[in-house]
């Protein structure tokens, strides 16, 4: 009888540890990213073409990648504009990218958390190359 009592308690031990326990699930409606009409490529297309437009990059030792990183609004519309890594006159050259960046005609879809639009990060990675090279003044 005690093999049986034991036995029964083994049996029943291993079916309560083998069960898994599910977790609650969250009614989540889920997130997403800001996009651009196009995507970042045709983004990266149209900000160069308004930077080629508008901005003398002569002025600039702008050769090699650059990491452009802003916020995209609740209204699709980007703002605080930042540029790595730094170049000589960086601030002219981070003021003259915001007036560039700004000519961008389309705006982007933003960013989605749980339904509603939200504030998001963007990098973007340039590759500039020009005529122009700092010798170090």
């Amino acid at each position: 009888m005690k093999k049986h009592i034991v036995i029964l308690f083994l049996f029943m031990g291993f079916i309560g540890y083998s069960q898994q326990s599910q977790s609650p699930k969250e009614d989540v409606v889920g997130s997403q990213n800001a996009e651009f009409p196009g995507g970042d490529e045709a983004f990266t297309k149209e900000f160069l073409e308004m930077i080629h437009a508008y901005i003398d990059l002569k002025k600039y030792a702008v050769n090699g990648k650059f990491v452009f990183v802003f916020d995209v609004s609740t209204n699709g519309k980007v703002d605080n504009l930042d540029v790595l890594p730094k170049v000589k006159n960086s601030e002219m050259f981070i003021d003259d990218m915001r007036f560039a960046i700004k000519k961008v005609k389309k705006k982007w879809k933003p960013a989605m958390k749980d339904g509603q639009p939200v504030v998001s990060k963007k990098i973007i990675k340039i590759n500039f190359t020009s005529d122009h090279f700092d010798h170090g003044d």
